[in-house]
């Protein structure tokens, strides 16, 4: 979360936070899914790989969520905006980030940007929570994304940067009017 954003809506019972934790969740799933179908399309697949880890991880706390709760599917989510400010989840990795000849040492920059931006959420959720229930799960789901979070700061320790000049196009696009 950004400084500037302001504090996430803290849910009122376990089903309300849940709910938002499962939305997440399934967002990340999605946006990691669709990263993953855009670096395939661009002949990427090394970093199409690592966004098909990353949503099979997400995909994992959706299952873990459900089963939790003891949901079928969950509850159907609002057609507004999440509890957060921005339009998308904090755990959604922005679209406009991308780039076609990425590394995978850019790929876990913008899958740990969004662990910490989650972290975050939750930190914030445990805060502001109106009860002790509320806030042990915040806790939960905080401490689940902080080992998110170590997990990608490891496997970025084993990727090496990218070289100067990595997103030059010797063969770039040509558009006719």
């Amino acid at each position: 979360m950004s400084p500037s954003s302001p504090p996430p809506t803290p849910p009122r019972t376990i089903e309300d936070l849940m709910a938002q934790a499962l939305a997440m969740e399934r967002e990340a799933v999605a946006r990691y899914s669709e990263l993953a179908d855009m670096m395939e399309t661009h002949n990427n697949l090394e970093v199409a790989e690592l966004f098909r880890k990353m949503a099979s991880y997400e995909a994992l706390h959706v299952k873990q969520i459900l089963a939790d709760m003891g949901w079928s599917e969950g509850p159907v989510p609002p057609r507004q905006p999440g509890p957060w400010s921005a339009p998308e989840g904090p755990e959604s990795v922005p679209i406009d980030e991308m780039h076609y000849l990425m590394h995978p040492w850019h790929a876990l920059n913008l899958a740990l940007a969004a662990e910490l931006r989650a972290e975050a959420f939750f930190a914030d959720l445990v805060r502001q929570a109106g009860d002790d229930e509320i806030r042990r799960a915040a806790e939960e789901m905080r401490a689940e994304e902080a080992e998110h979070v170590e997990l990608v700061q490891a496997w970025l320790a084993k990727v090496p940067a990218p070289e100067e000049g990595w997103g030059e196009d010797p063969d770039p696009p040509r558009y006719e009017d």
